[in-house]
């Protein structure tokens, strides 16, 4: 679960601050510094669900200002998977719902 934390956590900063004329984010880069796996691994190991929602949804939410908010199509569908994802109560319900926001993100990228 924790890699793809950090892939969601990839995407939405990618999509959030890279452009066609600088460097491509990477996993080592400073701007995901707090979203690193090994941070989202101690979460998961304590299994803290809210705090994993926090650093998402912080991610998520800079991804929905790139595409345009919840007005633009590809913000609505975003916001929709991103609530079904704070709407997770445990461990076991983050899955179905980190998956597809993985997904869609890698689509939208």
């Amino acid at each position: 679960m924790e890699q793809h934390l950090e892939t969601v956590a990839l995407f939405s900063l990618k999509l959030a601050y890279e452009s066609e004329d600088s460097s491509p984010i990477l996993r080592d880069d400073l701007v995901m510094g707090d979203y690193q796996r090994d941070v989202f691994e101690l979460l998961v190991r304590r299994g803290d669900v809210e705090a994993i929602q926090v650093k998402v949804g912080e991610c998520v939410g800079l991804a929905l200002e790139a595409l345009g908010g919840v007005d633009k199509p590809l913000g609505r569908e975003l916001n929709k998977l991103a609530a079904d994802f704070s709407g997770a109560q445990s461990m076991d319900q983050l899955g179905a719902p980190l998956f597809a926001i993985k997904n869609y993100l890698k689509d939208v990228l």
